[in-house]
């Protein structure tokens, strides 16, 4: 394995320590990141003893876990931590939070269950208060995983059990950050945040509280005080790319106050004064330029060794003059949407694929322009009721997470027909849960007609944008590939196009974008995903290395290229 900068010097009795949830900010907040005992077995019933040490939040296949030993799916992974509430943390009701656990979880605490969850990819939360020892005596908190990866239909990404090619290796267990908070007996739950750009407001719906009381700051100005839902902002900051501001808000409910923050923007499409249909960023036509990012790491794969690993991918995108960047497969820590919100990142965010064992549909029938039809079930290897259901669950878990992120711009339920099923109805239930995004409903092939795009990916053949009533967006292209010696996961190699030298994928890119992506934007095409951000396992078509520590070509490059990449 390779590590990176940052985890050569990272505190692993630390690690991530930094509060995970910058859209909603409480003050009660203890990390359980660090340290834990664990123990794998092959059967459900509780351990007596504890053997080794794992370092949370890392999956325990990884090099930063300390274990390097892969899950099986017929094994029961099991943590133990113990802690201590400090004096006074407890306002009355106990919290603990966890980012992601791969893929089903049950919680302990003190010998009793609290709660499970299903789901390898969306956070979840669980109140201890019932069962916390008494103030100052000793918790112990245990979790039980069990990771079926791609024996099931369970939501699983990219991994595979033989992993290889656009395949990754399998991780399991905790692999986002652990944490607890307190809050009142009666307290604010969350806030959905809607900005409402043609009528210069912004709205907020409350859950769990009725009093709220919203303070709007725009840097160090207060500009409202009040207890409306609807706040007025007159003149107010547009959020983008080019300028993304950011208004801080502070909610005060129940005894606390809460810190979050908003963008005033708006996603549509609309036909520009050519007649074309397009993308739309503030009621004008914007074309979104970006990258497809898996977010894997060398020493941590789904899980970044440090928060700022995460924030240079992010600097690396904004500095090499992209816009966009297509969440490829996986859901972020919320810091990590964070990054593109300060920075003025526009996010695709796709959802996590599962299913059945993959075939045809996915590398056959789409070449040979067979498109299937997704409401049976059959064709896409969706026939378990139960896999269908979770991810239906997690699609709305999803969504209501990442709504209050100024940087998401268009959801993507469906990728390539991984999984796919019922795409028309996936479409319409996320519309009812977020009016405010667009939805590219299957990304690739396999179009229903029901989407607000026409979704093309082309790596064979040649790229050629045809007008259609809907905005065309090359949702993924290029994946030319060179190896860096020294900096890859092993002697495999995948990728589209091959180049042996700097020079050569240099010229292959430029060529790239000033023959055919730059000139067809006049001729109709809206968005290019350009294949991909970093390399990943055998996949060594990246801008960067695995290990982020070789641009492959030079950042100043790509970005006076992208200066033209617009309308």
């Amino acid at each position: 394995m390779m590590l990176t900068r940052w985890s050569k010097s990272f505190d692993r009795e630390h690690p991530l320590p930094e509060y995970p949830r910058p859209q909603f900010v409480r003050d009660s907040y203890i990390s359980l990141n660090g340290t834990w005992d664990y123990v794998i077995r092959k059967t459900e019933n509780m351990p007596r003893y504890f053997t080794a040490q794992i370092t949370v939040p890392f999956s325990p296949e990884t090099e930063l876990s300390g274990v390097c030993r892969m899950i099986n799916p017929d094994e029961y992974l099991f943590y133990q931590k113990r802690f201590t509430l400090p004096e006074g943390f407890n306002k009355g009701r106990v919290f603990i939070n966890f980012g992601a656990v791969d893929q089903v979880a049950t919680v302990f605490l003190n010998g009793s269950v609290v709660g499970a969850h299903k789901g390898g990819y969306t956070p979840f939360k669980l109140e201890l208060t019932d069962f916390l020892a008494e103030e100052g005596m000793e918790n112990i908190l245990v979790v039980r995983v069990r990771d079926f990866t791609d024996t099931k239909s369970y939501s699983r990404g990219k991994q595979k059990t033989k992993r290889g090619g656009v395949w990754y290796t399998p991780q399991s267990g905790i692999w986002q950050s652990v944490w607890l908070e307190s809050t009142p007996e009666k307290f604010l739950e969350r806030v959905k945040i809607t900005p409402d750009y043609d009528n210069e407001q912004v709205k907020f719906e409350y859950f769990g509280a009725e009093d709220v009381e919203v303070l709007i700051y725009d840097g160090e100005e207060l500009i409202a005080d009040t207890t409306d839902r609807i706040v007025k902002i007159p003149d107010f900051k547009s959020w983008s790319p080019e300028s993304p501001f950011l208004y801080n808000v502070v909610f005060k409910a129940c005894g606390e106050s809460i810190k979050s923050y908003f963008g005033m923007r708006k996603f549509s499409t609309g036909v520009d004064k050519n007649g074309i249909k397009r993308l739309f960023l503030n009621n004008k036509p914007y074309f979104h330029n970006g990258l497809l990012d898996q977010g894997y790491y060398s020493d941590g794969y789904l899980t970044p060794p440090t928060n700022q690993a995460m924030e240079n991918d992010i600097l690396f995108v904004k500095k090499a003059g992209f816009n966009m960047l297509r969440k490829h497969i996986k859901i972020e820590p919320l810091l990590w949407y964070h990054y593109c919100d300060v920075n003025g990142i526009l996010v695709w965010q796709d959802m996590v694929n599962g299913g059945g064992n993959y075939g045809l549909e996915v590398s056959v029938f789409p070449f040979v322009g067979i498109t299937l039809d997704d409401r049976n079930y059959n064709n896409f290897h969706r026939t378990d009721k139960e896999g269908r259901d979770l991810y239906l669950q997690e699609l709305e878990d999803t969504v209501n997470h990442l709504y209050n992120c100024p940087c998401i711009a268009m959801w993507v339920p469906f990728n390539e027909g991984w999984g796919q099923f019922d795409s028309a109805k996936a479409y319409d239930k996320i519309k009812d849960l977020d009016s405010t995004r667009l939805v590219d409903s299957a990304s690739g092939w396999h179009d229903m007609g029901k989407s607000d795009v026409i979704s093309k990916h082309i790596y064979f053949t040649p790229i050629k944008v045809k007008k259609g009533n809907r905005p065309y967006v090359l949702s993924e292209y290029g994946g030319f590939s060179m190896r860096i010696n020294g900096h890859t996961f092993n002697k495999k190699m995948f990728g589209y196009k091959i180049y042996n030298t700097k020079d050569a994928l240099t010229k292959a890119y430029s060529r790239l974008f000033n023959n055919t992506i730059i000139p067809q934007i006049k001729d109709g095409l809206c968005a290019a995903v350009y294949t991909q951000l970093t390399d990943v396992e055998d996949e060594l078509n990246g801008l960067m290395t695995y290990d982020r520590e070789v641009v492959k070509i030079d950042a100043d490059v790509i970005k006076e290229i992208n200066e033209r990449v617009k309308l």
